[in-house]
C-alpha cells in the first residue's frame, strides 16, 4: 500500500509548475513545504490514484492518509483530504478522533486547514450533529488552526441554513480573537451564514460592530445588501 504513496510523490514531482512554486509562499505567512503542482492538477492526480484503493478498507485508506499528512508537504495533505472525504458516505462517529488527530498533528496553514475542515469534518458534523459540541470546543483552543477549524468547519453547512445557534456561539468565542487568519475565519463562516439567514447575523454584526475586528466585519457582510452593508460600516 505505501507504494501507492512513493508513485504520488513521483507524480507530484514530474507535475512541478515552475510559476506555481516561485509564488506558492506568496500565500502564507508560515513556512510551507510544497512541490509546487497547481491545485487542479493534484485533484486530477489523488483522483486516478483513488480508483486504485477505493475498494480497500476504510482504516487502510486512513493510514495512507496519515502516511501524506506526516510529509509535511502542502499538497500531499491536499490529496489526504480528498481521499478521506471520498470515504464520507463511510463515516462512522469515532471517525472525529482521527480527523480531531490531523488537525492537532498536522495542520499548519491555511489551505490544509480549511481543505480539510470545509469537506471532511463539514460533511462529518452533517452527518453528526451531536459533535457541535466538540466542535465548539475548538473555538477555545490555543492552537490557531483548530480555532480557525471550529469555525471554517461550518462554512457548507450555514449556506444551508444549518447550525445557526452553534454558528453564533463560535462567532461569540472568537470575536475578540487577536489572530488575523481566526477572525477571517470566523468572518467567512457569518458571510456564508447571511447567505441563508441574513437578519439574524446582520442583527448579530450590529449588536457587536463596536468591538469586533474589522477583518472580521468585512468578511461577515459582504454578502450583504449595500444598504446594511452601509450601516454595519458606520461609527
Amino acid at each position: 500500500m505505501e507504494q501507492i504513496i512513493e508513485k504520488i510523490r513521483e507524480e507530484l514531482k514530474r507535475n512541478m509548475d515552475v510559476k506555481t512554486l516561485s509564488r506558492s509562499q506568496d500565500f502564507f505567512k508560515e513556512r510551507i513545504k510544497c512541490y509546487g503542482v497547481k491545485v487542479p492538477t493534484v485533484n486530477k492526480i489523488s483522483k486516478e490514484y483513488f480508483k486504485t484503493i477505493e475498494f480497500n478498507e476504510k482504516s487502510e485508506i486512513f493510514d495512507l492518509c496519515e502516511s501524506l499528512w506526516k510529509s509535511g508537504y502542502l499538497e500531499e495533505s491536499f490529496v489526504a483530504c480528498n481521499w478521506s472525504y471520498a470515504l464520507h458516505e463511510c463515516y462512522e462517529p469515532e471517525d472525529f478522533q482521527i480527523f480531531e488527530n490531523w488537525i492537532d498533528k498536522y495542520v499548519d496553514n491555511w489551505a490544509s486547514c480549511d481543505t480539510l475542515c470545509n469537506h471532511t469534518l463539514g460533511e462529518f458534523i452533517e452527518m453528526y450533529p451531536e459533535y457541535l459540541t466538540q466542535l465548539m470546543d475548538f473555538a477555545k483552543s490555543e492552537n490557531r488552526w483548530k480555532r480557525r477549524a471550529s469555525a471554517v468547519t461550518l462554512i457548507l453547512p450555514a449556506r444551508k441554513g444549518k447550525f445557526l445557534r452553534e454558528i453564533l456561539k463560535i462567532s461569540d468565542t472568537l470575536l475578540l480573537d487577536k489572530d488575523d487568519l481566526v477572525q477571517k475565519g470566523y468572518g467567512w463562516m457569518l458571510k456564508a451564514a447571511s447567505e441563508a439567514n441574513q437578519q439574524p447575523i446582520f442583527d448579530y454584526v450590529m449588536r457587536n460592530k463596536a468591538i469586533m475586528p474589522r477583518t472580521s466585519l468585512r468578511y461577515a457582510i459582504e454578502k450583504l445588501p449595500k444598504d446594511l452593508k452601509f450601516k454595519a460600516m458606520e461609527k
